[in-house]
């Protein structure tokens, strides 16, 4: 960073999601030298990572890490070396096409998924703000972890969401607020931009329809049925697709547009 206030970690945060879906297309194409060109390059955010702190932390155009950093600088909009509209904690986890390899950065699984709980449990999340509100759908890539998801979304639709004027919790840029409650409220959500897997989780209604058009896909309707015994259910129990078993916490668009039904059988407790 040059300036003081140049959002340089969040701007290549955003290129760096970038670089990733343009080694996918590489490698769609077959074109292996640009395909690990472009893959090596989103992983471009390591070399922000402060074992220091634990967090993304700002670098002088020296390469030095910039110095009297404050990772809860920028809370409320506040203007903030290095972020734009946000803290080091709202955009640390803002990896999604590498969660592998920040899970690494961060000292491995357990460490990782407490980092990401602080965020929720010491109030370090923003609802409003875009760069984060993925993370409650990171545990998802953790066996065992799952149930965390599962609860943080629906604290954040109880608490953040309301069928009200100033219903929603910040601007709906783009309406992009909006997509947030719709897909929670369907149990799933698509965690990083040009990857085709929706993390799971439980869906706040009894039966979801979607009528597909068969003029792009091959399904004719997708159903996402929700079995509990009172509202206060909403810990996953079981998923099935389509009868069958579903072990994942993860399906691909490719299956949803297939159609059929998600049925996921919820309980009281993780």
């Amino acid at each position: 960073m040059e300036e003081e206030f140049d959002n340089s970690v969040s701007h290549a945060l955003e290129y760096y999601i970038a670089d990733w879906n343009l080694a996918q297309f590489a490698k769609a194409l077959g074109k292996k030298a640009d395909y690990q060109k472009f893959l090596n390059q989103s992983l471009g955010y390591q070399n922000y990572y402060s074992k220091e702190f634990g967090v993304l932390r700002p670098k002088l155009a020296d390469g030095t890490f910039l110095k009297n950093f404050d990772p809860k600088q920028g809370e409320n909009f506040e203007p903030c070396p290095g972020f734009h509209e946000g803290t080091s904690w709202q955009y640390t986890f803002c990896v999604p096409h590498d969660i592998e390899g920040l899970t690494k950065l961060m000292g491995g699984k357990k460490k990782f998924v407490n980092k990401l709980q602080k965020v929720f449990d010491e109030n370090l999340y923003d609802m409003a703000n875009e760069p984060d509100i993925h993370y409650p759908f990171l545990f998802n890539y953790f066996k065992g972890e799952e149930w965390r998801t599962q609860k943080e979304v629906r604290r954040l639709i109880n608490k953040y969401y309301k069928n009200a004027p100033d219903g929603i919790p910040g601007n709906d840029d783009c309406g992009t607020l909006s997509a947030w409650i719709v897909y929670s409220m369907m149990g799933m959500y698509p965690v990083c931009p040009g990857n085709t897997d929706y993390a799971l989780s439980s869906p706040v209604f009894d039966k979801i329809t979607i009528e597909l058009n068969q003029e792009f896909y091959p399904g004719k309707k997708l159903e996402i049925l929700s079995k509990k015994g009172n509202a206060d259910d909403i810990f996953i129990k079981s998923i099935k697709r389509n009868g069958s078993n579903h072990s994942s916490y993860f399906i691909n668009h490719a299956d949803l547009v297939k159609g059929g039904t998600i049925e996921f059988e919820l309980k009281s407790s993780k």
